[in-house]
């Protein structure tokens, strides 16, 4: 206080106006100011602070997977993003004839067209799944049948190079295990669920209904958005085909395509997901069973690379299911809310589409819970035509997943 004081009877010569008091009132408004100040700057400081933990948690999920659902929203690597683009800029004129080259290759107009297989019939729509003659797909024969035969010499999959802790690879003409690692050990699926879940409406749906229209509900929506799964993107009451519901449930793996999907053909999830059990039990899949349509974690959801290498083969036989698959991008139909339509991509084939796999990876479709990590199924034709299937569970990011079957392609397929 004599400081206080002191200091007022200096001022006070000079400024005699000024009084005691009120030169301790005007020290206590600057102090106040002071202190606010520095609240303000503390306060730029934690926001600061928080917008770099928030793009860091963003920054990881990039790299190590989205939450529950599926690893393809990582479509915000712009780097990535440009060197494709700089890629396909580049050598798309000039490759464009060597690519087509490959079979089971689609180009722009063509038809999918499979081949007569006798049998007994079965399924939703009387499909057959008691095969007895060559599948033919897109020109490429894949071996009869449903079953992974699993030699007794198989080869185990041990090179560092591949890090996903599930891994498979199955000779597509002969139905037969090439090499292994825990391949026939369950596993939950994630969002390769969602082959299956196409195969299953593709019992429903002819392809004079994939220009059908239909209206997505509010509960489509916040199903997706409740359990903080991929979506398309679709609005409200926006009316959208019924290819853009296949293609949306494949390329963006969007939850809220897939169950759209499942209510239009089973009336509910519940009753399709039946449908989904029903049809693994027609496949002969004993290690697979589904709580859902999307891949959300269940302790019951699981199957095995073995099992998804099978629901991959039966589905690519179906030309819907295939042109899904086999789609690097795709613009949903106009409409009211979207005019130009949603641009939607599979990230996984747009990835791995310029890396040397002895072949060219045709169809395939991506999933991640924290569970089973990033995993992927994906189909391919080496340099002369033949088949293979290519199943991995467990790999720590998205990126490493693609490396994974780029590594296991070069290993085992040919040259």
């Amino acid at each position: 206080m004599s400081n206080g004081y002191e200091q007022y009877e200096n001022i006070n010569k000079r400024r005699p106006s000024i009084t005691r008091e009120e030169y301790l009132e005007r020290k206590k408004r600057r102090r106040r100011k002071e202190i606010i100040r520095v609240s303000l700057v503390w306060t730029c400081l934690l926001a600061a602070a928080a917008l770099v933990i928030v793009l860091l948690v963003m920054g990881i999920k990039a790299i190590f997977g989205s939450d529950e659902g599926d690893e393809t929203t990582m479509v915000n690597v712009l780097e990535l993003d440009s060197s494709i683009e700089g890629s396909k800029n580049g050598e798309e004129n000039a490759a464009g004839s060597e690519i087509s080259a490959f079979p089971g290759t689609l180009n722009s107009g063509d038809d999918i067209n499979m081949a007569d297989n006798s049998g007994t019939t079965n399924g939703v729509n009387g499909e057959n799944y008691s095969q007895s003659g060559p599948v033919v797909v897109n020109g490429v024969e894949i071996f009869s049948g449903y079953t992974i035969n699993k030699p007794a010499d198989i080869k185990y999959i041990g090179s560092e190079n591949v890090q996903s802790e599930y891994a498979l690879i199955v000779d597509g003409a002969t139905g037969e295990a090439i090499a292994s690692k825990e391949g026939f050990t369950r596993i939950n699926p994630a969002s390769m669920t969602k082959i299956m879940t196409v195969l299953v409406a593709a019992d429903h749906i002819t392809e004079a209904d994939l220009d059908n229209k239909v209206t997505i509900t509010q509960e489509n929506t916040y199903y997706a958005y409740r359990k903080g799964l991929s979506a398309v993107g679709f609005s409200d009451n926006e009316v959208v085909t019924i290819r853009d519901l296949f293609m949306g449930t494949i390329l963006p793996s969007g939850a809220d395509a897939a169950i759209a999907l499942a209510e239009l053909c089973a009336g509910s999830e519940e009753s399709f997901v039946e449908e989904m059990n029903q049809k693994a039990r027609e496949l002969g899949l004993k290690d697979t069973h589904f709580t859902n349509c999307v891949g959300s974690f269940n302790e019951d959801h699981y199957s095995t690379c073995a099992d998804m290498a099978v629901i991959l083969k039966a589905a690519i036989e179906k030309p819907i299911c295939y042109e899904a698959l086999y789609e690097h991008r795709y613009t949903t139909s106009s409409t009211a809310e979207h005019p130009d339509g949603l641009e939607i991509s599979n990230w996984f084939l747009r990835r791995i589409e310029d890396k040397d796999t002895h072949g060219e990876v045709l169809c395939a479709k991506t999933g991640y819970v924290n569970q089973s990590g990033s995993c992927a199924a994906s189909y391919s034709v080496d340099r002369n035509g033949h088949p293979y299937f290519v199943v991995t569970a467990k790999a720590h990011s998205a990126w490493r997943c693609i490396y994974d079957h780029v590594d296991i392609y070069v290993t085992y397929t040919g040259n």
